[in-house]
């Protein structure tokens, strides 16, 4: 990375609701502001995180190494919580006090209280670019999404120079019902193909590691222990199989980890249902598994299985939002309802007693998926920058 951010005069402020969406899909953007801008990051990094603690130490730790400046405000992903009028507070008097070019904002409740604070300090210089990582309302969303989450967007819209979305679907309705100055759509926030393409590992010693018998078939999850990852239906799939050879790899950490190994004991799963926690090896992991599970009832886009396509497994996903940009039934896999236990199951049969075909479907991923490279997706950013006139490269 070319880090000439200490003698800049220019200041970028990257705002997200906590400090683990910064770790996971920001840096692409942090490396391209650092090349022309001094850049802060405001977040909450010490609760709503889904890594772990000593994940997110280290990580404060690589922020200022890279001399970008930290400030901690006390956001909270419940959109309704007091926390976020403090935060917004905070956020406003950060305004204040520097002359920033540019507020990049991400996720929903970091991009209200961003976009409110730099409308009422009216800085006629500061441009403010919104990546929307899924919104909340789209088709098939419960009412109360709607009614929460829509009004709210399409007010704030007019107070966006750019809004960017990462799917199909949200592109469109941005276009034709949003009031921002510029919409665009760019697949994602870029994903490190070749690391997961080319990662290598013993598969035996992996598998001994993560105590997985040598000839099991694993079905792999990644993505945080909520109700929307749904993880559950994969774990009541594989109930129904009655299989005692397949094994069920989640990684991530969250709320209902409890409520996960209770309900695998129920089912008498527990052997074969295997909670990870927060993992950093999920290259290595990939290359162990057989097929990847993605059963979300709503996903921006869903970067694990892109990844997962990137290491050459075939997808067993929802047919949900922006799943759908890339997940096509029969061709990167199988798709079904969120809910259907039933098809789920037999998806995950078909490529079980099919070793030819999750072949083939697995190397067709690995070409699918390239659009989706992190080199593609920065080189959109930096231009929706330069377009914007938030950067300015001599």
């Amino acid at each position: 990375m070319n880090n000439n951010s200490e003698g800049n005069d220019k200041k970028a402020l990257i705002v997200t609701t906590v400090a683990s969406t910064l770790d996971q899909f920001c840096m692409n953007d942090i490396s391209i502001l650092q090349k022309s801008h001094k850049v802060y990051v405001a977040a909450n990094f010490n609760s709503g995180n889904n890594t772990s603690k000593e994940r997110i130490k280290v990580f404060k730790a690589d922020l200022q190494k890279k001399n970008i400046s930290l400030k901690e405000v006390k956001l909270n992903r419940n959109p309704l919580s007091k926390q976020n009028y403090i935060a917004y507070k905070e956020i406003k008097r950060l305004i204040e006090s520097h002359s920033f070019d540019i507020i990049h904002c991400h996720t929903p409740v970091a991009a209200m209280v961003a976009r409110l604070a730099a409308f009422k300090v009216n800085k006629n210089n500061l441009k403010v670019i919104y990546t929307a990582h899924g919104f909340h309302f789209y088709n098939g969303a419960p009412l109360k999404n709607w009614l929460l989450y829509y009004p709210v967007e399409r007010w704030l819209a007019r107070y966006t120079d750019v809004l960017i979305t990462i799917n199909k679907e949200d592109y469109s309705r941005a276009e034709n019902f949003f009031k921002a100055k510029k919409i665009e759509y760019v697949p994602g926030v870029g994903i490190e193909i070749n690391r997961f393409r080319e990662t290598v590992v013993n598969k035996s010693e992996k598998r001994r590691e993560l105590g997985i018998p040598e000839d099991a078939f694993v079905v792999l999850s990644v993505g945080e222990l909520n109700n929307n990852k749904n993880h559950e239906t994969i774990i009541k799939s594989i109930s129904k199989l009655d299989n005692s050879n397949i094994y069920y790899l989640i990684c991530g950490q969250g709320s209902i980890d409890d409520y996960l190994k209770q309900l695998s004991r129920k089912l008498g799963q527990e052997n074969q249902i295997k909670l990870l926690g927060y993992r950093s090896d999920i290259a290595e992991i990939c290359k162990v598994a057989d097929i990847f599970a993605f059963p979300s009832k709503r996903e921006g886009l869903g970067l694990a299985a892109l990844e997962a396509m990137a290491s050459g497994l075939p997808i067993v996903t929802s047919n949900v939002h922006g799943i759908v940009d890339y997940s096509i039934d029969n061709v990167t896999g199988f798709t079904c309802n969120p809910t259907d236990i039933e098809g789920f199951a037999a998806s995950i049969e078909k490529l079980l007693r099919n070793d030819e075909l999750r072949i083939s479907i697995g190397e067709y991923n690995k070409k699918a998926v390239e659009k989706y490279d992190a080199n593609n997706y920065m080189a959109e950013l930096e231009r929706i920058y330069r377009r914007t006139n938030a950067i300015n490269y001599n």
